[in-house]
């Protein structure tokens, strides 16, 4: 039995594979334990899934600003020193990481100390911590083949993020008479989804198009869309979040939605059809080279920030579920991205890192 130290944090998108790695590596016999920020997702969803957490001060270095650059870099050198205590405490034997800012004086404590660190990186163009410290990883586990050329050759593989098993589970949805569109834009919600959805209602409604909404508003305009909702006609429901989203991606014959690393495997995992509008503001536009990479490969219509509205929305769905072929070629496409097998494989490769 060995100790893992997970590293990573801020977005459910960086929590949720580290705890499918921790559970997987738990099922082995090892002690996982976790390093993040109070104010982080990580706080919320780790403890609950029974899992030990300590807490470190870091914010983060990308588009903050200058003042809350000067901070972060301020609270550096405290935060890696205090992870060294951890280390020393908890004598862990290997290090996985997810990368962002929480991940950053994990990791370099982690080399500091000599240990092996795994990386798991879920976008098409890698973190700064990832890209800063990728040529001293044991092991780089990607999404995307485009991040392969940040790591050290040889070092690094595809192996997925992973999801939840309920999504692979889902069937292949058989054309109905009212097309289903589920939009999310995170638990959040964004707002140009929300007011994309908005506009195109009156579209859907002129041209008596059948069509049932599921969509994810996020709570802060959940009220305001709901009371215009109901006056729309259309069919369909509004939450301000979604508990079960496998069962929200049963149901749906596309999905409409940003392009984080998490909603681009759930697609995956789903074989759902899919228009994604990348985020803008993304890190060094991963979002917009996740989405690029789908379109790529046939498996999503791609549709930049600037040009989403109520017209453009009408007119992708419209056109895309008058092609239910398409739609089906769509959808299996984006099953060959799929990694069922991502947590065990993660798992492996920690295993490895510290019996070689």
């Amino acid at each position: 039995m060995a100790t893992i130290m997970m590293a990573g944090g801020g977005t459910g998108g960086h929590v949720v594979p580290l705890l499918a790695v921790a559970h997987e590596l738990k099922g082995r016999g090892h002690d996982c334990v976790f390093i993040g920020t109070r104010t982080g997702f990580e706080a919320k969803l780790v403890p609950p899934a029974g899992f030990p957490l300590e807490y470190i001060q870091i914010g983060g270095l990308k588009r903050v600003g200058a003042l809350r650059t000067v901070q972060t870099l301020g609270q550096l050198p405290l935060s890696i020193l205090r992870v060294r205590a951890m280390i020393n405490a908890n004598l862990p034997s290997a290090v996985f990481s997810m990368g962002g800012y929480a991940a950053g004086p994990v990791v370099l404590a982690a080399l500091w100390k000599r240990l092996p660190v795994v990386v798991m990186e879920p976008n098409a163009v890698p973190g700064l911590t990832n890209r800063q410290i990728g040529r001293f990883v044991w092991r780089a586990l990607l999404n995307f083949p485009e991040a392969e050329g940040y790591f050290p050759k040889g070092r690094s593989e595809i192996t997925g993020l992973p999801v939840r098993s309920e999504f692979f589970a889902i069937p292949p949805k058989p054309p109905g008479s009212n097309v289903t569109v589920l939009i999310t834009g995170g638990s959040q919600g964004s707002r140009t989804l929300n007011e994309a959805a908005l506009g195109s209602w009156r579209y859907f409604r002129e041209a008596k198009f059948p069509i049932r909404f599921i969509h994810q508003t996020g709570m802060a305009a959940h009220e305001m869309l709901s009371r215009k909702f109901a006056e729309s006609g259309i069919e369909g429901e509004l939450k301000p979040f979604i508990d079960d989203m496998p069962a929200a991606f049963a149901q749906a014959d596309l999905v409409v939605c940003r392009a984080g690393a998490g909603a681009m495997a759930e697609l995956a995992a789903a074989g759902k059809p899919s228009v994604l509008v990348p985020l803008p503001t993304a890190s060094d536009q991963h979002q917009l080279r996740n989405a690029e990479a789908f379109s790529k490969a046939g498996a999503a219509k791609l549709v930049p920030d600037a040009d989403m509205d109520g017209g453009r929305l009408f007119e992708e769905i419209s056109r895309l579920s008058s092609q239910p072929e398409l739609l089906r070629r769509m959808g299996a496409k984006a099953r060959g991205f799929a990694h069922p097998d991502a947590a065990r494989r993660a798992a492996d490769v920690v295993e490895a890192s510290f019996a070689h």
